[in-house]
């Protein structure tokens, strides 16, 4: 049988669709020919589909390795909504009783995910030897990039970990990947293996890209406020702060009367999760969230981001507003830009990585002062380096270097908050892609003249009369008319 009519057999079959969205096929037929894959596909095109139909279709076992746990759990369930019986997660919300259990049955299992982290336990690649995957998938690939130096850096040792399974194909997945970060990915996991490359641009047509400057504190709350009392939810809101975060949470919800909750990762995992499974199921209209709301959250139907503060990056950028609209419909990506938000990014940056200083410190500590660094991130992140075999040296170079990478990748962030050109065409450029034909609502540059009412993203009821900050009124008369 032709491949082509097979996998649109098995397509149907396991997912109901009668047709692929864009780089799905292409991936599927590589990995049933033998060859690895690093695929970039926009947010929403089903990325996950890719190694799903593959597992199907040749009736493999697939091992996904995958950043978060909330994005394995959403993974999880919606494959056991789609009968799935054999999917499971091995991360560190199984206690040891239940992770030995898993491991010992893992025969049952076709998808078993499993954070970075796990793989450095002996014991658990002990029994994905025994599970023997003939695919191991990377979701999130550039975080091998992005996050790898920072605060993950067994995403750095992954390749590793594919030698020492002996698994013959790797499949790389990604939503945003500069041809910088393409070329970390290839050489960190691929390493000297041919493989083929599906990129597709990261350019989402439906969603309007706006950058709204304001000068203050006050100016920005009143902004945010007026905005989510009038835009069509559900809502998410993008903080760097988590005390932000909680803030704004009790302000909306008290001056709007919408239902509106904050997800961090100073909560509890159950209050994260239950905060999670509200927005999903349409319990809750508004969330305030840091980046711990993670990649591949499935709510098609979120109307707008906004983001509070500065993005660190374009990369993180475009993840986190790849979250609206993944139905299709309209959507709006709005980054309200205050000049002294540059500031607490740059703190965030400084602090995020260990200075020669500091490392020179750990090593003369004694175990007892070692204890106590580890409570700070930075010095934790000594340790983990240590684990993967890096010298005083290298980590002193390794930090520096990853300082000057981080404050080019602001410099880039500001300066699309700065940009006078269109905004859409500033992001594919970053990217590397093609320049499209603009359809449709592009960004607030180059459709000055509409406004949210006119894309049908306004509640229908009347502009609320809160008070706004001196020379206010005309942005919204603008935007809300």
């Amino acid at each position: 049988m032709d491949l082509h009519i097979k996998l649109l057999e098995e397509l149907n079959e396991h997912f109901g669709y009668d047709s692929f969205k864009q780089g799905q096929e292409e991936i599927v037929t590589s990995l049933i020919n033998g060859r690895s894959v690093l695929g970039i596909l926009p947010t929403g095109v089903g990325k996950s589909l890719c190694y799903q139909l593959y597992g199907y279709a040749t009736e493999s076992r697939v091992l996904i390795v995958s950043p978060l746990i909330s994005l394995m759990q959403d993974q999880v369930a919606n494959l056991r909504f789609l009968g799935e019986k054999g999917a499971v997660a091995i991360n560190s919300e199984l206690n040891l009783t239940d992770r030995n259990s898993v491991l010992a049955m893992l025969d049952e299992y076709r998808f078993v995910f499993v954070s970075p982290e796990m793989l450095n336990s002996k014991t658990v690649l002990q029994g994905l030897n025994r599970f023997r995957p003939s695919l191991l998938v990377v979701d999130e690939a550039h975080c091998i990039s992005t996050w790898g130096p920072d605060f993950r850096p067994d995403y750095l040792f992954l390749g590793t970990v594919v030698r020492k399974l002996g698994i013959p194909l790797v499949l790389a997945l990604t939503a945003t990947a500069t041809k910088e970060v393409e070329s970390d990915i290839c050489r960190i996991l691929f390493s000297d293996r041919k493989i083929d490359r599906v990129r597709c641009s990261v350019d989402r047509p439906n969603i309007f890209l706006d950058v709204e400057k304001v000068e203050n504190d006050y100016q920005k709350d009143e902004r945010l406020i007026e905005l989510v009392e009038n835009l069509k939810g559900p809502g998410l809101i993008y903080f760097s702060s988590k005390k932000k975060a909680d803030e704004t949470s009790r302000t909306l919800g008290r001056k709007t009367g919408l239902r509106v909750a904050a997800y961090h990762a100073g909560m509890l995992s159950d209050e994260r999760y239950s905060v999670l499974q509200q927005f999903l199921h349409g319990d809750l209209d508004v969330v305030c969230a840091t980046s711990a709301f993670g990649m591949g959250i499935n709510k098609p139907d979120i109307r707008y981001v906004i983001h509070y503060h500065l993005p660190l990056d374009l990369e993180n950028y475009v993840q986190e507003f790849g979250r609206c609209s993944r139905d299709g419909e309209q959507g709006t990506a709005i980054l309200l830009y205050q000049r002294k938000d540059l500031k607490l990014q740059e703190y965030l940056i400084e602090n995020s990585l260990p200075t020669a200083r500091e490392i020179d410190s750990y090593f003369k500590c004694n175990a007892r002062n070692k204890a106590i660094l580890r409570q700070e991130e930075r010095y934790l992140l000594i340790e983990k380096y240590l684990r993967n075999g890096l010298s005083r040296d290298e980590m002193k170079s390794f930090a520096a270097n990853r300082l000057v990478e981080r404050e080019k990748a602001l410099s880039k962030m500001r300066s699309y908050a700065e940009t006078k050109g269109c905004l859409r065409e500033f992001i594919g450029e970053y990217f590397g892609d093609e320049v499209l034909p603009k359809k449709g609502f592009c960004c607030s540059h180059c459709n000055e003249e509409v406004s949210f009412e006119k894309m049908g993203l306004l509640f229908e009821k009347k502009v609320s009369n809160h008070s706004k900050a001196p020379g206010y009124e005309e942005i919204l008369r603008k935007l809300f008319a």
